[in-house]
């Protein structure tokens, strides 16, 4: 039972370094310098992982983000420096509001223009299927018309036979 016991104690004590650490632990001078860092790791997306920020990534390049992020704080940097450092080093990808630029509005007014384009060109063919006239000729067009009484003709007569 004491074997049991000393098995248990060693695999749940080799299991859980792993898990104490992930952890990042980073002491600052005040509380202001920590809601900086916090509503930065946030807002900050991680380049390496999808639609997560460097906040909830566990990846080694968020992890060097973090403590980027930590050091410039440290450093005296506004948040707008740094967000700023973060964008030049990375582009616009790593805010997860990126700046309103030609490209951005591009990607957000584009589908909808092309759906309108397309919707104008569904309605102009249509009005000019509309517009065009039978190219019949006199001769056509009564012809077609003799046939069309004859028909309704045979279809009276074996309406009344019933």
């Amino acid at each position: 039972m004491k074997k049991l016991i000393l098995i248990i104690v060693f695999f749940s004590a080799f299991f859980s370094l792993p898990a104490v650490s992930a952890i990042d632990s980073f002491k600052f001078e005040n509380e202001a310098q920590e809601n900086t860092f916090r509503n930065l790791t946030h807002v900050l997306r991680c380049p390496k992982c999808q639609n997560q920020n460097i906040s909830d990534s566990n990846a080694p390049l968020a992890k060097d983000l973090r403590t980027k992020t930590y050091d410039l704080i440290l450093q005296g940097k506004t948040e707008d420096e740094i967000l700023e450092y973060m964008t030049d080093r990375f582009g616009n990808f790593i805010l997860y509001d990126p700046p309103m630029t030609i490209a951005t509005i591009f990607l957000w007014v584009g589908p909808l223009f092309f759906i309108i384009l397309g919707f104008g060109y569904l309605f102009f063919q249509v009005k000019r299927q509309g517009k065009k006239e039978s190219s019949l000729e006199e001769q056509d067009a009564l012809r077609l018309q003799r046939i069309l009484n004859a028909n309704n003709v045979e279809t009276k007569s074996t309406e009344d036979r019933k």
